[in-house]
């Protein structure tokens, strides 16, 4: 029989990602989260957690954390069948999600709200470059996932959701300072561009498709969709948009396309844990179905 104590344990130093803050999470001291790893790590013959900065789940982790996650959800249904079982008062269950920032400020949002509005969840949103969200299912943090990759990990189901539709916008000032003398390989070179952090590549791939090569392009992070247009807005940079997102100021003119026509699709997938709950499938329908008004056609 396992030690759900000792599981919990495990799961919140990954979700938390160090010692100290899953204790925080728990209510209880460090070394005692710290002893009850070690206690199932004894137990079961193997490390469960990459110590560092952050923590980690080893494959053996992983796959224990994905498992917690799965009962906490199967023993709410079962509480929903078997009252007795239900805690005194209203229980809510925490349902880990990654996603992408650009979903999550345009068509997702919405979504997860009028779930949740008539859900028993908590939902505990991680937010990543679509191109990684996977990595969150694999590494047993997030029980589903919006992600820009069609085949899901193992154990998970995947279905396409639609392709988001990005153009390449500035404010007219920042594009007739630096693309005066039109926009190729050179002029890309020296413009400043933005990023959402260091795994978003959408600018690389945009010009990759413009140029026909690989062009190296300075660039300023700014991790947030709607600071990102508000830094194109002030001339920081040109940018990567969600042309839903942007729709008004381009028809304003207070942001214009760099090259006008040129836009890039972006495919989203949503992946969950095969073995789901019916709050996960009915979490799956509602995103699906806004996916369908909000996105272009799979």
């Amino acid at each position: 029989m396992l030690d759900y104590a000792a599981l919990a344990a495990l799961a919140a130093v990954v979700r938390e990602g160090s010692f100290e803050r899953a204790a925080q999470a728990l209510f209880v001291t460090p070394s005692a989260v710290s002893q009850r790893i070690r206690s199932l790590e004894e137990r079961l013959g193997c490390a469960l957690v990459v110590r560092g900065q952050p923590c980690r789940a080893t494959d053996a982790g992983r796959r224990l954390c994905q498992h917690v996650d799965r009962v906490r959800l199967l023993e709410h249904e079962l509480q929903g069948t078997l009252p007795a079982l239900a805690p005194q008062g209203l229980a809510r269950v925490a349902l880990p999600i990654a996603v992408n920032a650009d979903s999550l400020a345009t068509w997702f949002a919405p979504a997860v709200a009028a779930f949740a509005a008539d859900a028993p969840v908590l939902v505990e949103l991680a937010v990543d470059d679509q191109d990684h969200t996977a990595a969150w299912l694999r590494s047993g943090v997030v029980l589903a996932a919006v992600t820009g990759t069609a085949r899901p990990p193992a154990g998970f189901n995947s279905r396409p959701l639609g392709a988001m539709r990005y153009v390449a916008a500035a404010s007219p000032a920042y594009v007739a300072r630096h693309f005066a003398s039109g926009v190729g390989a050179g002029s890309l070179a020296q413009a400043p561009s933005l990023a959402f952090n260091n795994k978003d590549d959408l600018q690389a791939r945009w010009v990759r498709r413009l140029c026909h090569r690989d062009v190296e392009l300075p660039r300023h992070a700014v991790p947030s969709a709607h600071a990102f247009v508000a830094a194109a807005l002030a001339g920081m940079g040109w940018g990567l948009h969600p042309q839903v997102l942007v729709a008004p100021h381009l028809a304003q003119g207070t942001l214009v396309e760099l090259v006008p026509g040129a836009v890039l699709d972006v495919p989203l997938h949503w992946q969950h844990a095969r073995a789901a709950s019916s709050l996960i499938e009915g979490l799956s329908r509602q995103i699906v179905a806004a996916a369908a008004r909000h996105l272009r056609p799979p």
